[in-house]
């Protein structure tokens, strides 16, 4: 990409007005140009997934051990007050950032994950774990958010795909890293506190890392020739959530990826140690699923930006679902993980070529906001998992939710099949 000079008129109410100088500093667009900051991005979100993957391979067991909750439905409210929160604070994210800028927005973040190890170790019901959720959905809505539109403001139209994949393949291969660490642990010495106290030194290393971020908005005015006038709310949630094809496409896609992320998450835990695995084998079978996940983004994200985005999506979804079926189909240990596998190699095909598909329909002026309003329809399949996978575990038990999860996921890759149109990048 040529190299550019340009003196950009920052809004009012833009972090860079406080700093006149600042309009005067290089800006350009691309992955050489900002390696050193995307380089920081990429391990603040290793932190971002760290955290939650805490979660991934503890919390359902310390609903049984510790609280003696034995619903699935009630050991699955956890994941309706993170995925709520989680899908608010998605939209709410995505307009703050567009109108005060990006790094207040994740320093925000990761002050609200400051009090989740804690209020966990000291829980003395149930209710707490639930409430520690709710702010840890305000820590994943706000810091993965940022981390996502900083890289896409960054490195503009041409690598999207790539980069997104590197930020997804960070989260998620600490996901997987945190979730083997605190299965370990919690084996070793308890599930409490241990696991958490491992949470809490995660937490205050983003927050430090993040205080060293620069702020991304002006590199957003560049690539769309300056500030520009932005539709209402109301206007963008609809265009994203129903009117365009192709973002409404990826948000019902979006929401069900989570919703059997979600299942993976509550229910497979459960499903493994009725089948007599220990904390161990658990972990990691928790741990594999994020692992390839993690690490296949890296592929994917750089192979949307050569054959389009369609083809990944919906190959994808139906590899999910294929997985997901397995999972009840098959029986042992080593079968389980080769599940655990497929359904991380079908995520990792579409997570970053969603998030790259509202990068590329989106007005640059919009997109944070539009990023946002996707995201608050995929991590709302988190509480549509809650409640789907946990009254059907209850009633019709765990295997036949965790089918008909197999099922809606096949379906809503037959979606995006039939309604999502090609774009120049899938021709």
């Amino acid at each position: 990409m040529p190299k550019t000079w340009r003196r950009v008129r920052t809004a009012a109410r833009s972090p860079e007005s406080i700093f006149p100088l600042a309009s005067l500093e290089r800006v350009e667009l691309g992955l050489r140009a900002n390696w050193r900051q995307l380089t920081l991005l990429v391990l603040i979100n290793a932190f971002v997934g760290g955290v939650v993957g805490v979660e991934r391979s503890t919390l359902s067991q310390l609903a049984q051990d510790d609280f003696q909750v034995t619903s699935r439905t009630a050991i699955l409210s956890f994941l309706i007050s993170f995925g709520v929160v989680k899908a608010i604070t998605n939209l709410a994210a995505g307009r703050l950032a567009d109108r005060m800028g990006r790094r207040r927005v994740l320093l925000a973040g990761w002050v609200a994950a400051i009090p989740v190890g804690p209020l966990i170790i000291l829980a003395p019901s149930w209710a707490w774990v639930v409430a520690a959720n709710v702010l840890l959905g305000v820590n994943q809505g706000l810091a993965w958010s940022m981390t996502v539109n900083m890289k896409i403001d960054l490195v503009g139209p041409k690598r999207r795909g790539f980069a997104l994949g590197l930020n997804e393949a960070s989260g998620y291969v600490a996901v997987s890293i945190a979730a083997a660490a605190a299965g370990f642990l919690a084996a070793s010495y308890g599930l409490r506190p241990a696991p958490f106290v491992f949470a809490e030194a995660l937490a205050a290393t983003g927050l430090a890392l993040s205080l060293l971020t620069k702020e991304t908005t002006r590199h957003v005015e560049l690539e769309s020739a300056g500030p520009a006038q932005t539709r209402t709310l109301r206007d963008l949630v609809l265009e994203v959530s129903f009117r365009d094809r192709t973002m409404s496409s990826a948000c019902q896609a979006g929401m069900v990826n989570n919703l059997n992320d979600g299942m993976a998450w509550a229910l497979l835990p459960l499903f493994f140690a009725t089948r007599g695995l220990d904390l161990r084998q658990i972990a990691i079978l928790a741990a594999a699923y994020p692992a390839v996940w993690g690490l296949g983004q890296l592929g994917t994200g750089w192979f949307s930006d050569h054959i389009g985005r369609k083809v990944l999506i919906v190959a994808g979804m139906l590899l999910q679902a294929v997985a997901i079926a397995a999972l009840v189909l098959l029986n042992g240990f080593s079968w389980w993980l080769l599940a655990a596998t497929m359904l991380g190699a079908g995520t990792a095909m579409v997570y970053p070529t969603m998030l790259a598909v509202i990068g590329d329909v989106a007005p640059p002026a919009e997109r944070a906001t539009a990023v946002g309003v996707y995201r608050t329809w995929r991590d709302a399949g988190y509480a549509v998992a809650a409640i789907v996978a946990g009254v059907l575990a209850d009633t019709a038990g765990v295997e036949s939710a965790i089918a008909t999860v197999a099922i809606l996921t096949a379906i809503s890759g037959l979606i995006v099949w039939i309604r999502m149109p090609l774009h120049h990048r899938d021709q």
